[in-house]
C-alpha cells in the first residue's frame, strides 16, 4: 500500500456538548450530550480533512478517523461488500472501533450468518441492535406488515430510530457508501457533517467503485454474503430485496422494487427522518 504523508489538519477540537438546536430538530447534538457542536470551526476542520483525504486509501481514512475521534468513533454495517471490506480494514488499523448492525428482524439468514464468519476471521464482534418492538409486535400494531403499505415508515421505525439511539455517546460514524451507487450518494464527501444524526460522517470507500471493492474482497479472502453470487448485488431486508434481472444495470434495482423509494433514510440527504 502506498504511504501517504499524514495530512496537516487543524488541532483536534475538544468534545463540545451541543448547546444549540440541530438542523432537523431531532437526532442532533441536543439529544446526544457527548456529540460535537456544528460550529464553523468544526465545519472548516472537516472540510479541510475531506480535501486532504480525497485521494487517500481507505486504510488511511480509517486511521485518521480513529486518531481524531478515538473511542467516540463508531460504525454501522449491514454486512454488504463495502462493510465487510471496512471490517477487514478495522481488524488491522483500528480493531477497538465499536461496530453495530441495525437488526430489523427482517434480515436474511445469510446476513446473520455472515456476522459470525466475520467474528471468527477478524475477532470483531458486531453488536446487533433491535428496534423497540419485535416483528410480531410491530406487525400487530400496524395491522400487518408495514413494509407493504408504508416502507418509509417501516425503515424509519426499524432503522433510523435505532441508529439515533445507537450513536448516543459518539461523535463520528463510518459507513460503506460509494459515490457511484446512487444520486444521493454521488456527492458524499470523505469526511462531512451528518446533520440528520448530529455526527461527523466518514466514508472511507467514497471513491471506490464496485470493481474496486470486489477486487479486494476476492484477493484478500474477505467473507461476504453468498446471496451476492445469486444475483443480489445489494442486500437489505428480505421483504424489500430481490435479485436483479439480466437487463438491470443499477445495482440497487432490487431494493424496494416497483417503488420510487431508493434509500432507507440512513444516507439520504433529506434533513428530516420522515418522508425518506
Amino acid at each position: 500500500m502506498p504511504t501517504m504523508t499524514q495530512p496537516t489538519l487543524p488541532p483536534a477540537l475538544p468534545s463540545i456538548p451541543g448547546n444549540s438546536p440541530s438542523a432537523n430538530g431531532s437526532g442532533g447534538p441536543e439529544s446526544n450530550p457527548g456529540a460535537l457542536a456544528a460550529t464553523p470551526e468544526l465545519m472548516e476542520e472537516l472540510a479541510q480533512a475531506s480535501r486532504l483525504l480525497e485521494a487517500a486509501t481507505p486504510e488511511e481514512i480509517v486511521a485518521w478517523g480513529s486518531e481524531r475521534f478515538g473511542d467516540k468513533l463508531t460504525m454501522a454495517t449491514a454486512f454488504g461488500p463495502e462493510g465487510c471490506l471496512i471490517l477487514s480494514i478495522l481488524a488491522s488499523v483500528a480493531p477497538q472501533t465499536h461496530v453495530f448492525n441495525l437488526d430489523t428482524g427482517y434480515q436474511f439468514q445469510q446476513t446473520l450468518d455472515l456476522r459470525d464468519r466475520i467474528a471468527a476471521k477478524y475477532g470483531i464482534e458486531v453488536a446487533m441492535l433491535q428496534p423497540e418492538h419485535t416483528v410480531i409486535e410491530y406487525e400487530e400494531l400496524h395491522g400487518g406488515p408495514l413494509y407493504k403499505t408504508n416502507p418509509d415508515q417501516c425503515c424509519f421505525d426499524r432503522k433510523v430510530k435505532v441508529l439515533r439511539k445507537a450513536v448516543v455517546g459518539f461523535q463520528a460514524w463510518m459507513s460503506g457508501i460509494r459515490r457511484d451507487q446512487s444520486a444521493d450518494r454521488a456527492v458524499q464527501p470523505v469526511v462531512g457533517w451528518d446533520k440528520k444524526f448530529g455526527l461527523v460522517k466518514l466514508s472511507p470507500l467514497s471513491n471506490y467503485t464496485k470493481k474496486d471493492v470486489w477486487r479486494r474482497l476476492i484477493a484478500e479472502g474477505v467473507p461476504y454474503n453468498p446471496l451476492h453470487d445469486q444475483g443480489y448485488p445489494s442486500i437489505g431486508c428480505w421483504p424489500c430485496t430481490r435479485a436483479v434481472q439480466g437487463d438491470e444495470t443499477d445495482e440497487r434495482a432490487g431494493r424496494w422494487s416497483g417503488k420510487s423509494k431508493t434509500e432507507c433514510g440512513l444516507h439520504s440527504l433529506e434533513s428530516d427522518g420522515s418522508g425518506i
